[in-house]
C-alpha cells in the first residue's frame, strides 16, 4: 500500500491549481481521498480508469485526478459515461455526481442507468443543497429546512437516492458517510469490482450555504453530526420507523447479480454481424 505522500504524487496532477476550490472542510475532498485509495488498493493502472463529473461543486474532481476524466455538462455525466463504455469496455469508470446533479436534471439519466444496468460505479455526494450556485434547495434537501429558495421551509419530499438505485435495477447500492471513511472506500472498492450499475451514496454536508442557513454550525459541528446521527442498516432494523426519523442508515443495500448491459450489447453486434443467426 503506498503511503500518502506517494498518493499524491501518484494520482494528483500537480500544475492545476491547489489548493482547490473547495471550501476549507468541505467533505468532497474527503471522498477524492477515499477514490484514491480504493483505486490504489485494487492495484488499476491509471490507464485502467476514468472519471466523468457534470456540474457542480463535485463536478471539479475530475480536474484534479491524473486518470482519463472528462468534465461534461449539467445532468448528462451518466449519459457521456454510458457512451465511454461502450466504446471503451474495458475501462474502469466512475461517476461523480453531486444530488442535483445527479437527481434533478440527471434524474431520468439516473433512473434508466440503474435500469439498463450498465457497468459503471456512480457515487452520488449528498450534500442536501445546490452548494456551488448559492444554496437553492436541492432533490434531497430534507423537508422543512431552509434554503435559498425556501426562505420558509422546503416542503418537497427529499428523494431517497438508494431506494431509486435499487428499485431502478442497480446491481450494488451502499450508502457512508464522509465521517466514515474507510467504510466509504470500502464500498467505492466493492462497487468498483462490481459487474454491473453500482450507486454509492456519500452524505457528505455543506456548511458553507446548508448549514449556515440552518444554523447547523462549523464544518466541525456537521462532521460530528453526521458521527451521531447515522446508523448501521443492522442496527436499524431493530428499531421502531419514529426512532429512525432523521437518521441517516449505512450499509449495503444491495448487491446482486444482473445481466450487464455491455455484455448484452456485445452479443447483439455479434447476432447483427453473423447474419441474424441466435
Amino acid at each position: 500500500m503506498a503511503t500518502q505522500r506517494q498518493l499524491i504524487y501518484d494520482y494528483l496532477r500537480h500544475k492545476k491549481k491547489f489548493p482547490n476550490i473547495w471550501c476549507a472542510g468541505c467533505g468532497i475532498g474527503i471522498v477524492m481521498g477515499a477514490i484514491i485509495r480504493a483505486v490504489d488498493d485494487l492495484g488499476y493502472d491509471k490507464n485502467q480508469v476514468a472519471m466523468i463529473s457534470g456540474i457542480g461543486c463535485s463536478g471539479r474532481m475530475p480536474v484534479y485526478l491524473d486518470f482519463y476524466t472528462m468534465h461534461t455538462t449539467h445532468g448528462r455525466a451518466l449519459s457521456f459515461a454510458t457512451g465511454l463504455k461502450l466504446a471503451r469496455p474495458e475501462l474502469k469508470i466512475i461517476v461523480v455526481m453531486g444530488d442535483g446533479d445527479a437527481l434533478a436534471i440527471g434524474g431520468n439519466h439516473f433512473i434508466h442507468t440503474a435500469r439498463r444496468n450498465i457497468d459503471l460505479t456512480a457515487i452520488v455526494i449528498n450534500n442536501a443543497t445546490y452548494g456551488m450556485t448559492g444554496g437553492q434547495y436541492s432533490p434531497t434537501t430534507p423537508q422543512h429546512m431552509l434554503a435559498t429558495t425556501a426562505p420558509y421551509g422546503n416542503i418537497e419530499q427529499d428523494f431517497p437516492i438508494c431506494e431509486l438505485a435499487q428499485v431502478c435495477g442497480a446491481a450494488f447500492v451502499a450508502r457512508s458517510t464522509v465521517y466514515h471513511v474507510e467504510e466509504l472506500q470500502g464500498y467505492i472498492e466493492q462497487g468498483l469490482e462490481k459487474k454491473g450499475f453500482a450507486l454509492i451514496e456519500a452524505v457528505s454536508y455543506c456548511h458553507t450555504t446548508y448549514g449556515r442557513l440552518n444554523r447547523l454550525g462549523s464544518a466541525v459541528d456537521m462532521m460530528r453530526a453526521l458521527k451521531e446521527n447515522s446508523i448501521t442498516r443492522q442496527a436499524a432494523e431493530k428499531l421502531p420507523p419514529e426512532e429512525l426519523q432523521g437518521k441517516i442508515v449505512r450499509g449495503i443495500f444491495v448487491d446482486r447479480e444482473v445481466p450487464e448491459y455491455t455484455e448484452l450489447y456485445q452479443k447483439i453486434i455479434e447476432r447483427a454481424q453473423s447474419g441474424g443467426k441466435a
